[in-house]
């Protein structure tokens, strides 16, 4: 049994408003955290679901650093009707002092670290010479990937579709995410889907596609059946395979299996992986970790 000491009155910086933060600097603090969990000086433990009386459910991101932990907890709260309330925040601790250093409102951070790790994705497996984007979806995931995936490539034509779209300010619009898709370089899926949204097996070899979870369960953006003709990547290779829907699928199917995933970020980012073959497409899935959360909270701790 733990004895707590009390302390002196606690003072905690709380952010309820992300503030704008330089897109140089939130790309260089997830490529540090992803290094720092090759190099074994981070833990980034899976996530938790706690089951909430009566409907709804609290997810927990863990994650530590030498001198740091954060959790972010992030509840889905059901509502009368259809609706639901989803809110996520993020308490980083001092593992030096034990002490919280900052409380920070998560929706729109996690929004950054997801672009942020999809345009490190990027930077590592996708061509040099990219010069092709297509973005499925039109939310503020797919503004925040566009921004990032520019800051890592410079793409001369953006190709944009959404059920919702009917015009662009910075892209042209495709008639069909396939349409979207077909001859780009990169193609980020940002949405909220359940199921397939492009055909992937049609794509030219080489072509990177990324994609991001949501709140939809055992949520995917391609075809679980197509993952054997990929060259396959994640964020975290213990987490993902264990989580991301057309993972998952595939390997009940017997069509794929978690061996067959070629690599992650920490690593591609240490050279411990073989690169893509270019013989095939490209896919890079994300689940969103702890570690990212805890890479771009820190970015807000004032400085002492």
């Amino acid at each position: 049994m733990r004895t707590i000491f009390p302390t002196m009155s606690i003072s905690i910086p709380i952010v309820e408003q992300l503030p704008a933060l330089p897109t140089a600097d939130v790309l260089s603090a997830v490529r540090s955290a992803f290094t720092e969990l090759a190099a074994g000086t981070a833990v980034q433990p899976p996530q938790t679901v706690t089951l909430l009386p009566g409907g709804g459910d609290v997810i927990a991101y863990q994650a530590a650093t030498s001198d740091a932990y954060a959790a972010k907890v992030s509840p889905y709260l059901p509502q009368p009707g259809d609706s639901a309330t989803v809110t996520a925040w993020t308490l980083v601790l001092s593992t030096r002092t034990g002490r919280p250093l900052v409380l920070c409102d998560s929706k729109a951070l996690t929004v950054e670290r997801t672009a942020a790790t999809t345009a490190l994705a990027i930077d590592l497996l996708a061509r040099k010479d990219a010069s092709t984007l297509a973005i499925i979806g039109a939310g503020a995931q797919a503004h925040a990937h566009l921004r990032y995936a520019r800051a890592v490539r410079s793409f001369a034509d953006v190709r944009i579709y959404s059920r919702s779209l009917r015009a662009a300010q910075d892209g042209t619009i495709a008639a069909s995410a396939d349409e979207a898709a077909a001859g780009a370089d990169v193609v980020l899926l940002c949405t909220s889907a359940g199921e397939a949204v492009i055909d992937v097996t049609a794509l030219a070899p080489g072509t990177l596609v990324t994609s991001i979870s949501t709140n939809v369960p055992r949520a995917h953006e391609i075809a679980p059946a197509a993952l054997p003709g990929l060259d396959a990547y994640g964020d975290y290779r213990p987490t993902v395979t264990a989580s991301a829907g057309e993972m998952v699928i595939a390997a009940e199917q017997g069509a794929w299996s978690p061996e067959q995933l070629r690599g992650d970020l920490p690593e591609l980012l240490t050279d411990a992986c073989e690169r893509p073959t270019g013989d095939r497409p490209v896919f890079f899935r994300s689940i969103g970790l702890g570690i990212e959360d805890l890479a771009i909270a820190r970015l807000l701790v004032p400085s002492s």
